[in-house]
C-alpha cells in the first residue's frame, strides 16, 4: 500500500471524516486557550475544572438542557469551593484543588453509573470520537466558534491580566472579570473537547500545546499560532494512527501530542535541553530580553498585537 492510500483510505468513511473535523476544531479551541493557561500558571486549575464539570454535563444530560450550560455552572462552582476552602481554612490552594475536584468527578461517576441511558455516558470519561454524530458535530461547532470569537475580541486584556492584573486594573479593566471569563471559557472549552478525549483526557488537550509552543517562541503572539497548528497537527496523527492500529483515538491523540511536546523539550532550537546546550545556552535560560520578559522569562506581551 502505498503513502497516498494510507492517507485517503480513511476519507472513505464518513464517520472518519467527522472525527478529523471534530479533533480538529477542539484542537484549535483547546490550544488557544491553553495559551493563556499556562502563561497565567493555571495548569492544576485547568485539570479542576476539566474534571469538575462531568456532574455538570450529567445533570444536564438528564434535565434534557445542552452540556454546555451544566459544565459552565458546576466549572464555575468548582473554582468557587476552590475559594471558599483556601479562603476560609488553613488549606492551601493545590490541596483545595485537588479536594474539590476529585469529589466533583467522583460525584459525576456517581451518576453515571445510576443514571438510566440509551447511550453510554462512560464516553464522556473516555471519549468517543468516532462515534460523533452530525449533530454532535455542529453543537461543538457551535461552542467552538463562541469561545474563538470571544477569545480573539478579548485576547489583548486577557493578555494583559495575564502578564500584570494589577496594571489592567489601573487602566479600568476588571481583573476579576477577566479571571471569571477565562475559568468560563475552560469549562466551555472542556465541553468541546469531551466529546474528543473525554473527562478524563482534556486537560493535557489543555495544556500539551500551549506549553509546546511556549518552548518554541519569546513572543506570544507566535504561541497564539503555534498552538493551534500544532495541536492540529497531532490531533489529524492521532485520529489516522488510531484507524491503522484499532485503539484509542483519544489516548493516541494525546500520546502523540506528548511526543511532540517531548521533541520540542529536548531539540527546541532556543529553550529545548539538547538544542540549547548545541547553541551554546543554558537550557533553562527563558529569555535574554531581546524577545522574553527578562525578569519572568514569558513570552513578551507586546507580540499579540502585531
Amino acid at each position: 500500500m502505498n503513502p497516498l492510500d494510507l492517507l485517503l483510505e480513511p476519507l472513505q468513511y464518513e464517520f472518519m471524516v467527522r472525527a478529523l473535523v471534530t479533533t480538529a476544531i477542539a484542537a484549535v479551541v483547546c490550544a488557544l486557550l491553553s495559551c493563556w493557561l499556562v502563561l497565567v500558571g493555571w495548569s492544576l486549575m485547568g485539570d479542576a475544572v476539566s474534571h469538575a464539570v462531568l456532574p455538570g454535563v450529567v445533570i444536564a444530560y438528564i434535565l434534557g438542557a445542552p452540556f454546555a450550560v451544566g459544565a459552565v455552572v458546576f466549572g464555575l462552582l468548582a473554582v468557587g469551593l476552590i475559594g471558599v476552602i483556601r479562603g476560609t481554612s488553613r488549606i492551601k490552594e493545590d490541596a483545595a484543588i485537588g479536594i474539590v475536584f476529585t469529589t466533583l468527578f467522583a460525584l459525576g461517576l456517581v451518576l453515571i453509573s445510576v443514571t438510566p441511558s440509551q447511550t453510554d455516558l462512560n464516553h464522556i470519561v473516555f471519549g468517543n470520537i468516532l462515534g460523533v454524530s452530525a449533530s454532535d458535530l455542529v453543537q461543538i461547532g457551535v461552542l467552538a466558534a463562541t469561545e474563538f470569537l470571544v477569545l480573539v475580541l478579548k485576547r489583548r486584556d486577557l493578555t494583559l491580566y495575564a502578564f500584570d492584573p494589577i496594571h489592567a486594573q489601573a487602566i479600568g479593566l476588571s481583573p476579576r472579570f477577566l479571571g471569571a471569563l477565562l475559568l468560563g471559557l475552560l469549562a466551555l472549552t472542556a465541553v468541546v473537547a469531551l466529546q474528543v478525549v473525554g473527562v478524563v483526557l482534556v486537560v493535557a488537550m489543555l495544556i500539551i500545546p500551549g506549553a509546546t509552543a511556549y518552548l518554541l517562541t519569546d513572543r506570544f503572539g507566535r504561541m497564539l499560532l503555534l498552538a493551534p497548528v500544532l495541536s492540529v497537527f497531532c490531533s489529524v496523527v492521532g485520529i489516522y494512527l488510531s484507524y491503522w492500529m484499532d485503539a484509542s483515538s483519544g489516548g493516541l491523540v494525546v500520546v502523540v501530542q506528548g511526543c511532540v511536546f517531548l521533541l520540542v523539550y529536548l531539540l527546541g532550537p532556543r529553550h529545548g535541553l539538547l538544542g540549547a546546550r548545541l547553541g551554546g545556552r543554558a537550557p533553562w535560560a527563558s529569555g535574554d530580553g531581546a524577545g522574553a520578559d527578562a525578569c519572568s522569562g514569558r513570552p513578551r506581551a507586546d507580540a499579540v498585537s502585531r
